[in-house]
């Protein structure tokens, strides 16, 4: 069992998804790894992790996803499909991203617990004990965190704040979202939905879905597939992640309270510049030429634009609100 000082279980409140395979599971483990243009020794990887579970008398799978890949890449996953009767692989035409991948790999799985793995030794390979035992101890979801980080200090800066404003953001005290090495229940899988980039964020849908959520400390490998330094590109791209996730966290079933308030907001400060501009023009001053005029002109129509949009998604969540699942059975008795 993982000592408890290498398991943090974030309290969650208790309030649809890839198709996975139909009938009971088949095995005990399926470990599914998305390969896209960063790939380390796959080869190495699958020895790994075929070790581990061996030694732990799991009976599994490894589902290889390739992402669009191409060349070498695809003739070693070509090779390990060939030798293993352990090893399944999916191959995309083109490139659709991770969250695709996982997806498929998830309605792939026939293991009643599901891990994902990077691409290339992100972490040593025997933590993944640790992530199956916190399973067994009665997680539905176990999210690694690389404890302590060994790449340099830019990239752990960086990664620190991401991690450090979605936990503001969302409240689910989670440290690290980038971590490849995660596991599941088969039911989990199941019910969460995610897509674009939101596959980092699945700790933090499982908690909002009511799952019980843990992390697990691992041990961080120097990482040889993926370079570590992100641009700001890739920055802007995560803030927007962050406020995709905000938005689906808080506020899918109550969208005029998001677009409320800020309707609210723009709608008040255009009253306040046209009361100002009343005043003035009953002292007698001229409003010709006023840009003032205008810019509250156009903080009233925002804002009425925005209370229409939250107004219409209102209409939309009642007219499918039948169809809208917002809780998790946990038991039944």
């Amino acid at each position: 069992m993982p000592e408890a000082s290498d398991i943090v279980t974030p309290e969650v409140t208790r309030p649809h998804a890839p198709t996975i395979a139909p009938g009971p599971p088949e095995l005990d483990v399926s470990v599914v790894i998305p390969v896209g243009r960063d790939v380390g020794d796959l080869r190495g990887l699958f020895g790994a992790i075929t070790r581990e579970l061996s030694a732990l008398e799991r009976s599994h799978e490894i589902i290889f996803i390739a992402d669009g890949v191409s060349g070498d890449t695809l003739e070693i996953l070509t090779d390990l499909e060939a030798e293993s009767d352990r090893v399944v692989l999916i191959r995309f035409r083109q490139t659709f991203g991770e969250s695709v991948a996982l997806s498929a790999g998830f309605e792939r799985a026939r293991g009643a617990t599901l891990v994902t793995f990077a691409p290339y030794l992100q972490v040593v390979p025997s933590c993944l004990r640790k992530v199956l035992e916190a399973l067994d101890a009665g997680n539905d979801f176990v999210s690694a965190w690389r404890h302590p980080r060994v790449d340099p200090l830019l990239n752990r800066l960086q990664s620190n704040s991401f991690n450090w404003v979605t936990r503001a953001v969302t409240g689910v005290p989670i440290h690290d979202l980038n971590c490849g090495l995660r596991g599941m229940k088969r039911e989990v899988a199941q019910d969460l939905t995610f897509h674009g980039d939101m596959f980092r964020f699945l700790p933090i849908l499982a908690s909002k879905q009511g799952f019980r959520v843990a992390e697990v400390k691992v041990n961080h490998m120097t990482e040889m597939g993926k370079r570590g330094f992100f641009g700001v590109g890739v920055s802007i791209r995560r803030f927007l992640d962050i406020l995709t996730l905000f938005f689906l966290v808080k506020f899918t079933r109550k969208p005029l309270r998001f677009f409320g308030l800020i309707g609210a907001v723009l709608i008040f400060s255009g009253l306040l510049i046209s009361a100002y501009l009343v005043v003035l023009k009953v002292m007698g001053e001229s409003l010709a030429g006023r840009p003032l005029l205008l810019f509250g002109t156009l903080l009233l129509v925002l804002g009425v634009q925005m209370l229409s949009i939250g107004l219409l998604g209102e209409i939309i969540i009642y007219l499918h609100a039948r169809k809208i699942r917002e809780y998790v059975v946990d038991e039944e008795l």
